[in-house]
């Protein structure tokens, strides 16, 4: 798929997450969309492969901190490679918990990855639209979440907002929600969203032809 990475790359910046989720659904039938995202970066497009991080109930002796934490977890989803990937993290049930702030998530500028989907809260909105990633959440936080919520396990198939995201599918985002792509059909359901909008833009002008003609079409 590296070899692909500047096709693909060059038929996302064509489309919309509209587009790419019709496309998704000429393909399939299973819900791959999540709406009323929240972004201190809303003109960045987010595409990249998925690691993944998921959260789970903070428990000192079930899930002691020096091993379940999100600097070890990181570099875990990290462990081959980071460059172009997105950080998928799973808020397991805990949306209005804070996964993450500025702080621990500058690691991602570190280790070159295109952003951050999330279904969960995060903090330092006005930080992280200065990282150089793009930052897809359920909305801000103002307090931290380590107390309700922990990491607790790397690079697994998650779920956020009941779309099913494994390791290696790839994830598009805008200012009007995502999609979660099959990673074996990326390059085909990208070529479909193009087809979606050259469909899109030869129907608009095929009524704008219509209407200055004065043709009225029958229901």
């Amino acid at each position: 798929m590296v070899e692909e990475e500047p096709r693909l790359r060059e038929l996302a910046a064509r489309v919309r997450t509209a587009d790419v989720v019709d496309a998704m659904g000429r393909a399939h039938r299973h819900l791959c969309h999540l709406l009323d995202l929240k972004s201190p970066t809303p003109d960045r497009l987010l595409f990249g492969p998925a690691i993944t991080i998921s959260y789970m109930p903070s428990c000192q002796k079930a899930l002691p901190p020096d091993r379940y934490n999100f600097s070890a977890l990181f570099q875990e989803a990290v462990r081959d490679g980071g460059q172009g990937r997105v950080l998928v993290l799973a808020s397991n049930g805990y949306p209005d918990a804070s996964l993450g702030g500025g702080g621990k998530l500058s690691r991602l500028a570190a280790h070159g990855l295109a952003g951050i989907l999330t279904d969960g809260r995060l903090r330092d909105f006005s930080q992280l639209s200065e990282c150089g990633f793009a930052v897809y959440c359920g909305g801000e936080a103002v307090r931290w979440g380590g107390d309700a919520i922990t990491p607790f396990e790397a690079n697994r198939p998650v779920l956020v907002s009941g779309v099913a995201v494994r390791p290696g599918d790839y994830v598009f985002a805008d200012s009007s929600g995502a999609a979660v792509i099959p990673a074996a059909e990326v390059l085909q359901i990208l070529e479909e969203a193009n087809r979606v909008v050259m469909d899109e833009a030869e129907f608009a002008e095929e009524s704008r032809k219509e209407g200055a003609s004065g043709y009225e079409p029958k229901e």
